[in-house]
């Protein structure tokens, strides 16, 4: 059975309304990334140099990322030589398997939440790149799913996050446990675990600040919250999920890298998927960094943040070239 055919068959099992959602918001990176690597291999007679340079180029604007398209097209070129390929249009699903191995663990391993006790999950990374709107999703899916959640505001140097994070609580029906701006952030994490386990809660979000990475007082203190959580939840947080805009491309991958330099990072949440032509991006953090992505952003809705699935990414990605297989 070909890869593609898998491909097809798998997701065919899945919620038609989950499939959409990742069809609709990978259209453009689609576009951009398979429409112009079709284009290559349709348009071209032989296999040869410049072919793969051209291939290059294209995997490097839709921000698959040099290291990995480096990767990439190397073990293409081994496959070539391999299986004796003459023919480009042969290149296609040899080419999507590569990517699709280059992904392994990638959405494969779920949000780790406990049973019967408190959850803890943190959420990091720069400013400007959708935290608190993330944990109002996710709350907002908690809360649905009938589960009690707390907000912790820890995001003390603007205001306007703490006011952000408090509109949010209100418009899902869950408690915010906040200080004043320029408070402590690893005292309101505090305030926030005491509430949570006061209320019986299952599950604490605790927002921080947009730590740059390169501010080595923030650092010391997001490790000073670390230090909070795992006095009061000795095993927590149980989640610690750095969340990146897709749309910033390398500089994503370089925040991951640097942010995974200064906390135990174990998952990845993308936003902004739907708003950007270069979500190769995607590939290029589950190669280069092995952290899973857990969660991707794919619209504005509350319901669009969808857990990360492998299968369902690289159908929305490869639509064209798996509906062309099977006509042919």
């Amino acid at each position: 059975m070909s890869f593609f055919k898998r491909l097809r068959d798998s997701v065919a099992q899945k919620t038609e309304a989950v499939t959409q959602k990742f069809m609709t918001g990978l259209s453009k990176t689609s576009n951009n990334l398979v429409g112009a690597i079709n284009e290559l291999f349709t348009g071209r007679s032989k296999i040869d140099e410049e072919l793969y340079e051209e291939l290059e180029e294209i995997l490097i604007t839709a921000d698959v990322g040099v290291e990995t398209t480096m990767e990439l097209v190397e073990r293409l070129r081994t496959e070539v030589k391999q299986q004796k390929i003459k023919e480009p249009q042969h290149l296609q699903p040899i080419l999507s398997e590569i990517i699709a191995e280059m992904m392994d663990g990638a959405g494969e391993e779920g949000l780790r939440l406990k049973e019967n006790e408190l959850t803890v999950i943190l959420f990091v990374g720069v400013n400007g790149v959708g935290k608190t709107t993330t944990i109002g999703k996710l709350a907002h899916r908690f809360k649905n799913e009938g589960k009690k959640v707390v907000l912790a505001a820890g995001d003390t140097f603007r205001a306007g996050a703490i006011d952000q994070l408090e509109t949010w609580g209100q418009r899902v029906g869950v408690d915010v446990i906040k200080h004043q701006a320029g408070a402590d952030p690893a005292a309101v994490i505090y305030d926030g675990i005491q509430a949570a386990k006061s209320r019986s809660a299952d599950i604490l979000l605790c927002d921080t600040a947009g730590r740059l990475q390169n501010k080595v007082n923030l650092m010391e203190e997001l490790k000073k919250v670390f230090r909070v959580i795992r006095r009061e939840v000795p095993d927590g947080p149980h989640e610690v999920l750095l969340v990146l805009d897709a749309t910033t491309g390398q500089n994503a991958l370089l925040q991951a890298k640097q942010f995974g330099e200064a906390v135990d990072v174990s998952g990845i949440v993308l936003t902004k998927l739907d708003g950007t032509a270069k979500g190769g991006i995607v590939i290029a953090i589950s190669n280069e960094l092995k952290i899973p992505v857990k969660l991707v952003g794919l619209g504005e809705k509350a319901d669009d943040l969808q857990d990360f699935d492998k299968e369902q990414f690289l159908h929305a990605l490869f639509k064209e070239m798996i509906d062309k297989n099977e006509t042919d």
